[in-house]
């Protein structure tokens, strides 16, 4: 059921939520988005601010309203592996759990919707449709992850440098719909690399090759445009 924006019981911060209707809360009716409304609250971090530490209790979760978090796992030896990437209008947290085995760090600013853990466990007891969209965005976030380990096992270094960027330009503004023309790409090169099992070199000739072929346009070394989204999704093997 999609809500009315304008209907005068959404709270106000509701209302202005480019992200609601995507994320868990377009499960939940006007007055109960008043009540989680009364005990949720509007942060804005830096890149590199530590948003869950695997192992640790979880106290709150938040929904992501924009900006891009990075999933890692870490190595017994202190590596550190990026395992997935959360936009808007994710759901921060593991539901059901007493903590995660996977940390979550901003990779860009991003702005959150942050509510304890006992604020989203009565509203589950309250309304059952939040439950579902919870799985169903556990499921959701699953099936990524296995399209992913497909495009990490099967496809060349540049697939895999145009398929990131496919990801990216899909997921940094939830009001898209479909591709972004331009974004910036939030993630240091080293980042881009651990996350596709690349090298950094690998990583900068793929996406100066791809500029070169007129596929895409890079300035100050972060903001991409596409130029031919059919070309890059051929480069990324679709």
């Amino acid at each position: 059921m999609r809500l009315d924006i304008h209907n005068s019981t959404v709270p106000a911060l509701c209302q202005a939520c480019e992200a609601r209707h995507g994320g868990i809360c377009g499960a939940l009716e006007p007055t109960q988005l008043q009540q989680l409304g009364r005990q949720t609250a509007r942060r804005e971090v830096p890149p590199g601010t530590q948003l869950i530490a695997a192992g640790v209790p979880a106290d709150g979760y938040a929904n992501i309203l924009s900006g891009v978090v990075k999933l890692i796992k870490l190595m017994p030896d202190g590596r550190q592996q990026i395992v997935g990437l959360q936009f808007a209008p994710d759901f921060l947290g593991r539901p059901f759990a007493e903590s995660s085995d996977v940390g979550a760090e901003a990779a860009s600013t991003v702005r959150l919707c942050t509510f304890s853990r006992s604020a989203l466990e009565q509203m589950v007891r309250q309304a059952p449709a939040l439950e579902h969209r919870l799985h169903r965005q556990a499921l959701r976030e699953l099936d990524d992850a296995r399209d992913w380990m497909m495009t990490l096992g099967q496809k060349s270094a540049s697939e895999k440098v145009a398929s990131f960027l496919l990801l990216l330009a899909a997921h940094v503004d939830p009001l898209t719909g479909g591709y972004s023309a331009t974004f910036d790409i939030v993630l240091r090169r080293a980042d881009i690399a651990d996350f596709l099992g690349l090298t950094i070199e690998t990583v900068s000739r793929s996406l100066s090759r791809l500029r070169r072929d007129g596929t895409i346009t890079i300035e100050r070394s972060r903001t991409v445009t596409i130029l031919d989204i059919d070309a890059l999704e051929a480069a990324a093997g679709r």
